[in-house]
């Protein structure tokens, strides 16, 4: 198993999940005059974007701490590339076609983790 490489996944994970949780109200402001309803729904969205990355990487970064190398480990590994690959995909369908860069960069920020993941884990 190459520890590090998981570490560095669940660090660039709630790394990508607080800056998520710091740019809400830029975003949020960017769409201009929305409904009360609208913006809380696009408020919701990226707050818990940002909750799930951080629990994403949470529970890679202590799993791997506290049970590396166990069926649960792989487990959970597995759980995380998933979800991982999941938004990678989504984000390509749908951020990735807005010009602003950090929407840009989730689909390879995504894959690069779920890649780290799976060689730290499994390569």
């Amino acid at each position: 198993m190459h520890a590090f490489a998981i570490y560095a996944a669940s660090v660039l994970i709630a790394l990508w999940g607080i800056a998520h949780l710091f740019a809400t109200r830029g975003v949020v402001a960017g769409f201009g005059p929305l409904s009360t309803d609208n913006r809380r729904i696009v408020t919701m969205e990226w707050i818990t974007e940002g909750v799930a990355l951080l629990s994403t990487a949470a529970f890679v970064g202590v799993t791997t701490a506290v049970a590396s190398g166990t069926v649960l480990a792989g487990a959970v590994y597995a759980v995380a590339i998933a979800t991982l690959i999941v938004l990678a995909v989504v984000s390509l369908f749908t951020g990735f076609q807005i010009r602003f860069l950090p929407f840009r960069l989730c689909p390879a920020i995504f894959t690069l983790s779920a890649a780290l993941i799976a060689w730290g884990a499994w390569g």
